[in-house]
């Protein structure tokens, strides 16, 4: 059955981590009978495995369902579900590019969060028809009115516009349907005009090639049609077209307003580009549409197979993950502890873990990823200027004008008498305060300018355990500043582990280079020659630990006799010890690498 746009809505759902999206897709799915309750499960849209483990959504899904309304019309409702957490913003982002209208889903009893605020603002951007929505209102805990206020307060909803319902228990889902049909705009794209469509996201499959979601904007697109992908030039010609119900279903034709789904024997994932334009071959449009921003990644890490031969099959693993998630990159680099490798770059810490995760998972490659370093700006004494990602790149000090570190502008939205000490974690981090604003009368936004190099690694969790839980983060890059910066060098007998450097403040150098060591001390085995671990900053030592030899008693077969006979034994011994360490190589684990993560927690003890 062909829609007429006019009854077409195509939204998204977009809310702060847990707070119901993915249940009330669900909810949706059941109340349109797109899917039967035999077919029913918890977190339908989530189909990937680490989802439903870790209960968070990881990328976007879109299935299309068909309304009844009041009106006596049947409408057709594309649905993209998004993520919630700060790392998946930009899966957000290319989502609602292919929307008219956003559902902005609040939780009763947690109020207005940070990423709720982020999310909100992304959507505003793209120019959507927001509808406000108080979820969980069935809990004993939930505070409608005072929620009210917040988003009176925060986003300026007028008092009781907030759809209340409950999507776990139903209530209200009638209310939020006839509110879509309603408020959300149709697309306007003309279905005469030649053939323009968004790439939003696309898959490899192992027997149809790439598989690449689009949102129709203009014309039509029907299964035969011979197409242009724009940014590449390369054209194809169109096996199936098709919509998610959630599951693949084929079609004749794709028209303008629809979102769906095409493949076209397309082998080589380079080909397609998120954000890129698909129009026909013979007589299709000249202009693009416009795409998405590209991402720049925040924080980087060496990623190595753990056994040298799986080199070939990372890359293509990581090829294909790529296609899937644009918002990573990936560069090939070597490294004398780990051999050769790639230098990946991600949007936050847990993008890094989550596709550290799915690499194992769904290529089966064991790898070892290097502590996570972000990107630093350098102002050479000639006055020009570089970025670099890894430690190992930084040049020369007599080379270097000054080294700018990124700061990025966190907000941060707790209960009101958790401020002090979200004051104290800042202060640690080297947080420089900005303004502070009451959301509510129990609930602030506080914002600070911090390092994002101090907020990578293990703020979150901090910031949780400090907030008992309440306390969410939300950032943005702001600016790239000077700072006093220096590498620290770890020297494994004698020799410098470029894998194992790190760049920190130079008033903390030192003590995080005792620490390390310590760390370092207690993961490296002992060999059968004693091995010296030294912190540097350029040619100075800054702290030193070793790591004893492995010892045989060598003069157990000496029953009493003459004390010389011991000695010489003990000094051949010696010797024996002395060559070995000139020859013998340094076996280091993986945990190694590692260490400089959890240095702060060692700290603490």
């Amino acid at each position: 059955m062909s829609f007429p746009s006019e009854n077409i809505r195509n939204f998204s759902i977009v809310a702060h981590i847990d707070h119901g999206k993915s249940t009330l897709a669900d909810r949706l799915l059941l109340k349109t009978k797109t899917i039967t309750e035999r077919e029913f499960k918890n977190q339908l849209l989530d189909d990937m495995e680490l989802e439903q483990e870790r209960g968070i959504t990881i990328k976007a899904k879109t299935v299309r369902m068909e309304y009844n309304a009041d009106d006596g019309e049947t409408y057709q409702l594309n649905l993209i579900d998004t993520p919630g957490h700060v790392d998946f913003g930009y899966e957000v982002s290319r989502s609602l590019a292919a929307c008219q209208g956003a559902l902005l889903i609040v939780d009763a009893a947690q109020g207005v969060e940070a990423q709720t605020v982020a999310n909100a603002f992304l959507a505003l951007e793209a120019e959507l028809e927001i509808i406000p929505v108080m979820n969980k209102i069935d809990l004993n805990t939930a505070r409608p009115d005072e929620i009210d206020e917040e988003l009176n307060h925060t986003f300026g909803f007028r008092p009781g516009e907030a759809i209340r319902c409950s999507a776990k228990s139903g209530i209200g889902i009638d209310e939020l349907l006839e509110a879509i049909v309603t408020f959300v705009p149709p697309p306007t794209g003309p279905r005469e005009s030649p053939l323009r469509a968004l790439i939003f996201d696309s898959h490899y499959d192992e027997y149809r090639g790439v598989i690449v979601y689009i949102c129709v904007k203009e014309g039509r697109l029907s299964k035969g049609d011979d197409i242009l992908l724009m940014s590449t030039g390369r054209w194809h010609s169109v096996d199936e077209v098709g919509f998610f119900k959630p599951g693949m279903k084929p079609v004749d034709t794709l028209e303008a307003g629809e979102v769906g789904y095409f493949f076209a024997s397309i082998k080589t994932i380079h080909d397609v580009k998120i954000g890129d334009t698909v129009t026909s071959r013979v007589g299709g449009s000249t202009e693009n549409l416009p795409g998405f921003k590209n991402p720049n990644p925040m924080v980087f890490c060496g990623t190595y197979p753990t056994d040298s031969g799986d080199y070939e099959n990372l890359r293509s693993a990581l090829e294909k993950l790529w296609l899937n998630d644009p918002s990573f990159t990936f560069q090939p680099e070597s490294s004398d502890a780990l051999g050769f490798g790639f230098r990946c770059g991600f949007l936050g810490l847990l993008h890094m873990e989550i596709v550290q995760e799915r690499l194992e998972r769904e290529s089966g490659i064991e790898v070892v990823q290097t502590a996570p370093t972000v990107t630093y700006e350098i102002l050479y004494k000639t006055g020009e200027v570089t970025k670099i990602d890894s430690p190992s790149q930084l040049p020369e000090v007599m080379l270097i004008e000054e080294v700018r570190e990124p700061i990025v502008e966190a907000n941060i939205i707790i209960p009101t008498e958790f401020i002090g000490a979200v004051m104290k974690l800042m202060d640690e981090k080297r947080g420089e305060w900005k303004k502070t604003d009451y959301l509510s009368s129990s609930r602030v936004q506080m914002t600070y300018k911090v390092p994002l190099a101090e907020i990578i690694a293990d703020f979150y969790d901090k910031l949780k355990s400090n907030t008992r839980g309440y306390g969410t983060l939300d950032y943005q890059l702001s600016e790239y500043r000077k700072d006093n910066l220096v590498r620290l060098n770890i020297l494994v007998n004698s020799e410098s582990v470029d894998a194992l450097s790190i760049i920190v403040h130079k008033e903390v150098a030192e003590r995080r280079g005792r620490a390390l060591l310590k760390k370092l001390k207690s993961v490296i085995p002992r060999h059968m020659f004693q091995v010296p671990l030294q912190a540097s900053i350029g040619g100075k030592i800054v702290a030193r630990e070793s790591i004893k030899a492995l010892m045989k008693n060598v003069t157990a077969k000496c029953y009493g006799g003459d004390i010389s006979r011991k000695r010489k034994l003990l000094e051949k011994q010696k010797e024996g010890k002395k060559r070995m360490k000139q020859i013998g190589s340094v076996s280091i684990p993986q945990d190694a690498f590692m260490a400089v993560l959890r240095l702060d927690d060692e700290d603490k003890k």
